[in-house]
């Protein structure tokens, strides 16, 4: 990893200054840095602190005479073990996502075929802007890791969310993809130490939290979900070496480092993500609490008092968990989840056995230690032959349990031994 190879490429924002930290971070570490700028990134530091920084030469302009390679958004395409851009401005994450390609930054994301990740950095009506918003969806789809910006004040004097991660946590999410790009290599040679990471080169998609369905501008039908338990899920599958996607609805929680999120608020959003991460997926869970209702009318303005009774119309959301249990591929080992109050192992068995699912996990919300809000859990781990009764533990060691039992029902082995 010490010798990866880290591209960096740089756009127009005040943020720019915050990449000399990065820079000399890695380099000191013994990995090998090289940065594009783009005109604009320059005006904000210099090409020549960025070279001393990174000991190698800087690069601006495609054509401008000062590269010494003949094609240079080619050469530093190929020699890339993964790409981060940052800062991210609004006009460059608009390039790369409808495929522009007028100068070298642009030209040598179009050429790329490394992790990428951007980090964004703009002010806050840009960053909330519908166009913004679009085009970082759409290089999420396509792979890339983005790392949301944080909320604070401005350079331009205004408070909202567009201030760009700093520069220990783009460190991070750069060596989460690395060392998962090691353990991938590792385990396509039969490398032997990667024991301690059974889950090495596996997919893992996860859901956590509520849903909120919205009924106008103020208020929305949730529930009381955490979403501790499928960020405890997420972590350990990281910890456990698999490439991970959080699907993740409104929470109060910290995003996990190393692992793609991919944010969402309603039953309908949840279904679209779901649909889309779980197709290459070796592992999919469903521990998110999604609304089984939402509001047959959205208002657009604020709901006025009128009387002293309201009625309201619900119509039902799809069935996310059954969709997936419908279009389960060959090799793919779903995992449920079923919160309920009473008759617990009748109720969860009906849902096993209707959603298709491989595993489904079962607590009852009555029960001391488990349910919303809680560190720790009590589950019923149910099987399509019977069920396995788990006592009090932490999220998340459910967490290591729940894959490491999809992980021998995958291989074909008795799951027994993981869960006893």
């Amino acid at each position: 990893m010490e010798s990866a190879h880290i591209l960096i490429g740089l756009s127009g924002s005040i943020a720019a200054f915050k990449i000399a930290t990065l820079v000399s971070s890695l380099t000191k570490q013994g990995y090998e840095v090289r940065v594009i700028e783009t005109k604009h990134a320059a005006s904000f530091i210099g090409p020549l602190t960025l070279a001393a920084l990174s000991h190698n030469e800087v690069y601006m302009d495609e054509f401008d005479g000062t590269n010494e390679a003949m094609i240079p958004h080619i050469e530093l395409s190929r020699w890339a073990d993964v790409f981060l851009i940052a800062p991210a401005d609004a006009n460059i994450l608009a390039k790369a996502a409808h495929g522009l390609g007028d100068d070298l930054l642009s030209s040598t994301i179009l050429a790329a075929t490394c992790p990428m990740l951007a980090a964004p950095a703009m002010n806050v009506h840009m960053y909330e802007n519908p166009a913004t918003q679009a085009n970082l969806q759409t290089l999420h789809e396509r792979g890339w890791t983005i790392i949301d910006p944080a909320y604070g004040m401005l350079a331009c004097q205004e408070a909202g969310r567009g201030r760009m991660a700093e520069p220990e946590e783009l460190e991070k999410n750069i060596k989460a993809i690395l060392e998962n790009k090691a353990i991938a290599a590792s385990v396509a040679q039969g490398d032997s130490s990667i024991d301690q990471k059974p889950l090495a080169g596996k997919r893992v998609v996860v859901s956590a939290g509520p849903t909120q369905e919205s009924l106008d501008p103020v208020r929305f039908l949730s529930n009381h979900s955490s979403g501790k338990q499928g960020y405890a899920i997420a972590r350990a599958a990281r910890d456990l070496g698999a490439q991970v996607t959080l699907v993740s609805g409104p929470v109060s929680l910290e995003a996990l480092q190393g692992v793609r999120m991919v944010p969402v608020v309603s039953a309908l959003d949840l279904e679209k993500a779901m649909i889309e991460e779980a197709r290459d997926a070796d592992f999919i869970i469903m521990a998110a609490a999604v609304a089984d209702y939402r509001f047959k009318d959205h208002h657009e303005q604020k709901m006025k008092k009128t009387g002293d009774v309201l009625t309201l119309e619900l119509v039902k959301n799809p069935d996310i968990l059954a969709g997936l249990g419908q279009n389960k591929k060959p090799g793919q080992i779903l995992c449920g989840f079923a919160m309920e109050t009473e008759n617990l192992d009748t109720n969860a068995r009906v849902k096993l056995e209707s959603k298709n699912c491989d595993l489904l996990i079962a607590n009852n919300l009555r029960t001391k230690g488990a349910g919303f809000q809680t560190d720790t859990n009590v589950v019923s781990l149910l099987f399509p032959d019977h069920t396995e009764h788990l006592g009090l533990q932490s999220k998340e060691a459910l967490g290591h349990t729940i894959l490491k039992t999809m992980l021998a029902l995958q291989k074909g082995e008795d799951p027994d031994v993981i869960v006893r």
